[in-house]
């Protein structure tokens, strides 16, 4: 019988491998100073592109303001127990009811964590007999869901509908069976791609399917549609979402969640949601800070139009340059060159040391072999001298990448350090 730790002193996982080389610099880096468009990094100036401050709240004066007054008034332990108990105040309603009101939906419940929130919601929605049909591209607190699920489940090909369709065929036929029904998960905005889920033609295959809709819109709360209520609101369909998932981590720029649909299915799912019965109730500095949020989500337009000016100033940007951002259509920026793992990380080290942008690199196995991803996500606080900047910069790493500089500099570090690049 092997020692259960075996595995981890033999295998560190396709992350971990890399963990003595990239630690504390590629991935955990401390990024330090006021939330915003410029912070610190190793004493370094850098302009920010890995924050998901949307809206620029975070380091916003009256949020601050709010913030402080709430854990002044109430601590950082009230309420105590989980709400079923004894954590459920009048705050918690209200920050609900408004919730609901801004998504368009009947009633919404809060969530402590977002992650934890999705994984418990999907558990709570389905049962054995019950089919889930979900995007292979989905986040991994969807994915983590689904993994909990002890019937079939079904992925299709990412924003594919012919895929889509045919999957919803397998599982209409099995639901059949087992005499359970169907649940599709999709999300609002892929965090990686910045593309938006295809929720209208999705919704247009109820005609065809009997299947429940769960969109996980963490990206579009706040940043989509004509008053920010996301992807649905977007691509006029909100209504026919089911179940409506958003976060407090993006454009609220705090902790928490919340989920959204017909009163009947949101009663039961509080009675149900194994994550929120018996976990303490949301702080409540953080429901006091996330009702001021809200307020300014929907007063301020502004914040929303100057966040769209800076994503069109550098998605336009970087396309006038020739670089391949995908098919984002939402404020998610990727940008996509050819390169190896150990190039990537010496491109991301000149990124921050020689030209002053930080931003976020995503390498396999969450992108193919072969491929660099730099994630920039534009806010609010940013400013069009942000964008030249970083436009120029990132013109001048693709020429070292292309004429392999970075190459050479990997390959240097690697024999240095006695390993085969």
């Amino acid at each position: 019988m092997k020692d259960l730790f075996d595995k981890i002193y033999k295998d560190k996982g396709p992350l971990g491998k890399w963990a003595d080389q990239a630690e504390g610099y590629f991935v955990f880096p401390k990024l330090e100073g006021p939330i915003s468009n410029r912070m610190k990094f190793q004493g370094k100036e850098v302009i920010t592109w890995s924050i998901n401050d949307y809206l620029g709240l975070a380091n916003n004066e009256e949020v601050r303001k709010v913030d402080a007054e709430a854990a002044l008034a109430y601590g950082s332990a009230y309420p105590m127990g989980a709400r079923m108990m004894s954590g459920h105040t009048d705050l918690h309603e209200q920050l609900q009811n408004e919730l609901a009101a801004f998504v368009k939906k009947e009633a919404a419940y809060l969530l402590n964590f977002g992650y934890q929130g999705m994984v418990s919601t999907i558990d709570a929605l389905v049962n054995k007999y019950d089919v889930i049909v979900y995007d292979v591209d989905a986040h991994a607190c969807i994915i983590d869901g689904v993994r909990l699920h002890q019937g079939k489940r079904f992925t299709y090909k990412h924003n594919d509908m012919e895929s889509i369709e045919k999957n919803l065929m397998r599982a209409t036929k099995m639901a059949e069976k087992t005499g359970g029904g169907i649940l599709l998960i999709s999300e609002g905005v892929f965090g990686m791609r910045g593309e938006q889920g295809r929720l209208k033609e999705i919704v247009a295959l109820k005609k065809k399917y009997n299947f429940r809709l769960f969109v996980d819109d963490a990206h579009g709360f706040g940043t989509l549609g004509a008053t920010g209520a996301g992807a649905g609101e977007e691509q006029g369909i909100q209504d026919d979402i089911d179940v409506y998932f958003a976060t407090f981590a993006k454009s609220m720029a705090s902790t928490g969640a919340f989920i959204a649909g017909d009163k009947e299915i949101m009663d039961f799912l509080k009675y149900n949601l194994r994550s929120q019965m018996f976990a303490k109730s949301l702080q409540m500095q953080l429901v006091v800070g996330a009702l001021k949020r809200l307020d300014m989500l929907r007063t301020m337009p502004e914040l929303k139009a100057k966040l769209w000016e800076n994503v069109n100033a550098l998605q336009s940007g970087l396309k006038e340059r020739g670089f391949n951002i995908g098919t984002t259509q939402s404020c998610v920026t990727p940008v996509y060159l050819k390169g190896s793992i150990p190039e990537a990380m010496a491109l991301v080290k000149d990124l921050r040391e020689n030209y002053g942008i930080f931003c976020s690199i995503v390498v396999y196995p969450v992108i193919p072999k072969g491929l660099i991803l730099l994630r920039l996500i534009p806010t609010a606080t940013h400013t069009l001298e942000d964008v030249e900047i970083t436009l120029d910069a990132f013109s001048a790493i693709r020429e070292r990448l292309e004429n392999g500089t970075y190459k050479r500099l990997s390959a240097a570090v690697a024999e240095a350090m006695g390993e085969a690049v």
